[in-house]
């Protein structure tokens, strides 16, 4: 393989990370607002708010990896 096409496959790869990073960084937020999942939660049920957490981070990784890495 040249070491141009490495290099242009790896900008490309990077790229796509920092897009997916991007998205996932702003599913996740849109989450918590949508399902109330503050800081007030994390003081007072910690456990609710991992939960919640975990949920919101695995659905909104799912929905990046359809939309951006598998498409």
């Amino acid at each position: 393989m040249s070491y141009w096409l490495i290099i242009r496959l790896w900008t490309y790869l990077a790229d796509l990370n920092e897009q997916a990073q991007e998205r996932l960084s702003l599913f996740v937020e849109q989450m918590k607002a949508a399902e109330s999942v503050t800081e007030e939660l994390k003081a007072s049920d910690q456990m609710a708010w991992l939960g919640a957490m975990n949920s919101i981070r695995n659905r909104a990784e799912e929905i990046v990896l359809k939309e951006i890495v598998y498409r």
